[in-house]
C-alpha cells in the first residue's frame, strides 16, 4: 500500500467512468459541490451564532438580568444566495429548570 502514481490514478478513473458513465458525472460533481457549499454555508452559520451566543463577561451576583427579548428565527438556505428555497426555523427552547 504505497502511494498512488499517475497509471493507478488513471485506472481508478476509467473504472469510475465505466460504473458510473459520462453523462451521470457532471450531474453527481454539480450536487456534490451544491452539498459542499451547503455544508460550508451552515458550518459558517453555526460558527457565527456560536460566537454570538457566547458571553462576553460572567454574570454578576448584584446586577440586574436584562429583559428576555425572544430571538429572531433564524433561516436555511439551500444555497448561498438562493432565497427560493428558504425558510425558517425555529429552534427548540431550552424548557428544562435547573
Amino acid at each position: 500500500m504505497g502511494r498512488l502514481g499517475p497509471t493507478e490514478i488513471i485506472l481508478i478513473l476509467v473504472v469510475i467512468i465505466l460504473l458510473f458513465g459520462a453523462k451521470k458525472l457532471p450531474d453527481m460533481a454539480r450536487s456534490l459541490g451544491k452539498s459542499a457549499r451547503i455544508l460550508k454555508s451552515e458550518a459558517k452559520a453555526m460558527k457565527s451564532d456560536d460566537q454570538q451566543s457566547a458571553p462576553a463577561d460572567p454574570p454578576q451576583a448584584g446586577a440586574a438580568a436584562p429583559a428576555a427579548q425572544e430571538p429572531a428565527p433564524r433561516t436555511i438556505q439551500a444555497a448561498p444566495g438562493d432565497v427560493t428555497s428558504a425558510r425558517p426555523v425555529t429552534e427548540p427552547s431550552d424548557t428544562t429548570k435547573r
